[in-house]
């Protein structure tokens, strides 16, 4: 039996190489859980984690009764283990929020208010506290790409959101895709809102992201995401006899 179809909200968080960070993941969605608007749970995706961070996984849900898991004992990203996740859950809405807790897992209730109406919410890094390097490389990276797919967003790397589950499950998904939710989900004439929300610096484990690819990925992204745009199914069916 797959316990996320109990919950409205199924959170999910990847996790790859953060030991450090596990016992604030613990502490921070345990707590956010227990008063959530919303019946909420949390699904921890282990992608191939290479320190104790699946231990830590394993006995995070032993403790915790809204607590679940997979893993894999390969590496594949963070796009991958989105969609790992996202297959896996059965409640009503997704969530997302990075293992790092640079953003707070209470502003769900920020995102939640309008998660009845939109299929996509997602925060805004409000006072972003990261190097002003790193902010002109995303301010660099949301600009090509709001141009290239035309889905007006602001910061769509921003590691908070909300999504209704059956859209996110038809979302086409790619290496690189939690870069482009909003404009994936405008494929399936889904809307999406952006909320500000809180920021913080990484303050335990060691980020994932360099110049290389937080650059060269989107650009790539992009020029396939376009190709993707002009060749995308769908269709609807209006009556059927089998």
């Amino acid at each position: 039996m797959n316990n996320t179809r109990n919950y409205d909200l199924t959170i999910i968080v990847p996790v790859y190489n953060e030991e450090d960070n596990m016992k604030r993941v613990e502490e921070k969605l345990a707590a956010f859980v227990g008063h959530a608007p919303v019946n909420s749970c949390v699904l921890l995706v282990n992608d191939g984690s290479k320190d104790s961070s699946l231990q830590a996984i394993r006995d995070i849900c032993k403790r915790q009764p809204n607590f679940y898991y997979i893993s894999s004992t390969q590496n594949h990203g963070l796009s991958t283990a989105m969609k790992a996740g996202i297959d896996a859950a059965e409640s009503h809405y997704v969530g997302y929020i990075d293992a790092d807790l640079q953003t707070d897992p209470e502003d769900f209730a920020e995102l939640l208010k309008f998660a009845p109406d939109y299929q996509l919410v997602s925060g805004i890094r409000a006072n972003r506290k990261d190097s002003a390097f790193k902010r002109l490389q995303s301010k660099i990276a949301n600009g090509f790409r709001r141009k290239m797919t035309g889905d007006t967003a602001t910061d769509t790397g921003c590691p908070l959101k909300v999504m209704w589950t059956d859209y996110a499950k038809r979302l086409p998904f790619f290496d690189g895709m939690h870069r482009f939710l909003p404009a994936l989900m405008m494929l399936e004439q889904g809307k999406f809102k952006e909320v500000p929300v809180h920021h913080y610096p990484r303050i335990a484990g060691v980020s994932k992201y360099h110049l290389w690819n937080r650059l060269k990925g989107p650009f790539l992204d992009c020029f396939a995401y376009r190709w993707m745009k002009k060749r995308y199914i769908k269709y609807q069916i209006d009556e059927e006899k089998m």
